[in-house]
């Protein structure tokens, strides 16, 4: 396996102090970057209750989005683990609800991710499976496969994500999911590949692994922030797993997430195993959110 630089150094900015990666080229996937601030002299009443500055009433800028805001708008604390701040940071009420949501994503999913589960592991086409330990990087940025013979995947180069769900679990419940398949292209390359993770037999460990499968679906694909003018520096994502009743009783569901390079959330779709060539049907207006 290739090494994988995790080094952090503490930076201070004009909104706080920062523990950020050493290198920039190995900054996490789901990070933001610091916004530009709307400038003093073009804010002249805050961007939210437009009440007018003066001596006694202090404009303040949001951390997240960079406009400014009066203290009763943007006078809440909160913490930003997407952009690294190592204390809680100014922003405002929108954007301290969204960070809030994030934070809880990075105290629970990330970790999950990063813990790792065990898989049967198999490549391409092969009928050999193998017994691997499939976790996050540190750096959020390679999907590791620890085993006999170790195994990575670059996030960025994952095309699609087909989940693989129980669907004879008693009416009424939810499916379990049981294992994933995975496309993607090598570093290097245009071919396409295939990975396929399925759950183990042991009870426990089956639980362990929906657990992760589950948080895969939490991951975000972060849009840039844009013009400081934008409400929100917002972003794009991967949606959660979405509950969805099976088709049929046959034992497997297939559900596609398709990722693209410029919106995270592409086709939703369902595999029928009977379906000539698994044809996609389509579901629209099917959604999750965060």
């Amino acid at each position: 396996m290739s090494s994988v630089p995790d080094g952090k150094k503490l930076v201070r900015s004009p909104s706080g102090l920062r523990m950020v990666a050493e290198n920039g080229a190995f900054n996490s996937p789901f990070s933001l970057d610091e916004p530009r601030w709307v400038p003093d002299k073009e804010c002249q009443k805050c961007m939210q209750c437009e009440t007018k500055f003066d001596f006694i009433k202090r404009k303040h800028h949001c951390r997240r989005c960079g406009r400014c805001f009066c203290d009763k708008c943007c006078g809440k604390k909160v913490a930003l683990p997407r952009m690294s701040f190592v204390d809680p940071v100014r922003q405002c009420s929108q954007c301290g609800l969204l960070s809030q949501k994030e934070s809880d994503f990075y105290d629970k999913q990330i970790k999950v991710l990063v813990a790792g589960s065990p898989f049967l592991v198999t490549l391409g086409t092969s009928d050999k499976c193998a017994t691997m330990t499939s976790r996050l990087s540190n750096n959020h940025r390679y999907l590791f496969l620890d085993g006999e013979n170790n195994f990575e995947v670059e996030l960025s180069r994952i095309i699609s994500i087909q989940v693989l769900t129980d669907a004879t679990n008693p009416t009424g419940t939810s499916p379990h999911v049981v294992g994933m398949l995975v496309k993607y292209k090598p570093s290097g390359s245009q071919e396409v590949e295939l990975l396929r993770l399925d759950a183990t037999s042991s009870e426990e460990e089956k639980k362990v692994a929906e657990l992760w499968l589950l948080a895969m679906h939490k991951v975000r694909q972060p849009h840039p922030i844009g013009a400081p003018a934008r409400p929100l520096a917002s972003s794009n994502l991967l949606p959660p797993f979405s509950k969805v009743t099976s088709i049929s009783s046959h034992n497997l569901v297939l559900i596609v997430f398709t990722i693209f390079s410029t919106s995270a959330f592409g086709h939703l779709g369902v595999c029928h195993p009977k379906l000539s060539g698994r044809a996609k049907t389509s579901l629209p207006g099917l959604k999750a959110c965060f």
